[in-house]
């Protein structure tokens, strides 16, 4: 018996979750479904791969099967804004399998591609409107869409929306929002910013939280190779020798490494794209659905292209650089570690990377093991002493300082 049963869902809804082989609700599930069938504002600070997707969008889809109205024309009775187009799309296809059978008018509209199928969609009325904040402020302007029938209101991904300079455009759409609504925020992190938000729309609300060291800690094998940076692509071909690992994300610092690593896998006859900002809409959901059915062994990812990542059974995540920011190394593996099932994470390391690990350490509370029985491994201090050229470099520098201040 599915455990969302507890909930008193529509039995339409249970069907299809138990059909998705959800059996029994995460730990935010669990704490966010009730309240929200309540009617309560939420506070949840959890990251994706915690189940929040339908956390927030079963309650939704329960009281708009429950209750149905006549929809005016432009208007929604629920909005999803969310940073990236690929995370939209995400949110947009699960509320679709979640919602099959009600009825329930929905569309999902980004930047990218044509508005006209979008703006023709809305001119019919909807239940559920999915969106990014540059496609849905353009909306607002030309008068295509409007919230006068807006009942709720979901911010996902708060932070990284501050992190991408999506913050005002936020906060311009909000203030377009009928005061009187049920408002959900959902954030990996409280940055000041959030905080200050969260204090300002939400009324009352329940609180909610699922801690990123939980999914990091527990359900992620994790480890580190010391290597010589021109070692790195070596290392990935003998680390992909192994045929258990059969769904494979890399995350890459930047667009030009990401395509270049793709490049080197072809050569090996690995199957492989990239997925970033550099591509198409287009080209970048086909390499995503290939990845997702297995025809793509390997998907190379930067940071903010994999916000909409959500795919069952990754094997291993490589993070071929560190990331400058630790929230996103817990962001990347948990790739990897899905509604508590279990992962595999590599991080490669080069020297000059020493001070980023020590940072991520300190943000997960633990020591990263290092994996010494590989061909390539490189014995480093955990704290780098400057290059000697660099030094004498910098001196030079200040020397030249004070002389100019003489």
């Amino acid at each position: 018996m599915s455990g969302f049963k507890e909930f008193s869902l529509l039995e339409s809804i249970i069907d299809r979750v138990s059909l998705k082989g959800y059996k029994q609700p995460t730990p935010i599930q669990n704490e966010c479904i009730p309240a929200l069938i309540n009617g309560n504002d939420l506070l949840g600070i959890a990251q994706t791969g915690t189940g929040k997707t339908a956390a927030f969008s079963l309650p939704i889809i329960n009281n708009f099967g429950r209750n149905k109205i006549d929809i005016k024309a432009k208007s929604t009775r629920s909005l999803i804004l969310t940073p990236t187009r690929e995370l939209a799309s995400q949110i947009m296809q699960n509320i679709d399998d979640y919602s099959d059978g009600l009825g329930l008018k929905t569309k999902v509209v980004y930047g990218g591609v044509g508005r006209q199928n979008q703006v023709d969609t809305i001119a019919l009325g909807l239940d559920i409107l999915v969106a990014t904040p540059g496609r849905l402020l353009d909306l607002i302007e030309t008068g295509d869409v409007n919230f006068q029938a807006l009942e709720v209101f979901v911010l996902d991904e708060a932070d990284t929306m501050l992190d991408m300079g999506f913050f005002k455009d936020v906060q311009t759409i909000i203030s377009k929002l009928p005061k009187k609504r049920q408002t959900l925020l959902f954030s990996a992190t409280m940055p000041a910013e959030i905080e200050i938000l969260a204090q300002g729309i939400l009324t009352e609300p329940t609180k909610i939280q699922i801690t990123a060291q939980t999914v990091t800690i527990d359900l992620v094998n994790q480890s580190v190779y010391h290597l010589e940076k021109t070692n790195k692509v070596p290392l990935l071909f003998n680390i992909l020798e192994n045929s258990d690992y059969e769904k494979v994300l890399i995350f890459c610092k930047t667009k030009f490494g990401a395509d270049i690593i793709v490049k080197a896998l072809e050569k090996e006859s690995i199957t492989a794209a990239s997925l970033h900002s550099g591509k198409t809409q287009a080209v970048r959901e086909e390499a995503l659905q290939n990845f997702k059915e297995s025809s793509l062994r390997v998907l190379v990812a930067t940071d903010v292209a994999a916000r909409g990542i959500d795919v069952d059974n990754i094997t291993l995540v490589i993070n071929y650089n560190l990331p400058e920011d630790p929230r996103n190394y817990i962001h990347r593996i948990g790739r990897t570690a899905r509604a508590g099932k279990s992962g595999m994470a590599i991080s490669f390391a080069v020297e000059n990377d020493m001070r980023q690990l020590n940072n991520i350490e300190n943000s997960i509370g633990q020591v990263i093991p290092v994996v010494t029985d590989q061909p390539f491994h490189k014995e480093f201090s955990k704290a780098p002493k400057l290059d000697k050229k660099k030094k004498k470099k910098n001196v030079k520098n200040t020397n030249r300082s004070r002389t100019k201040k003489r």
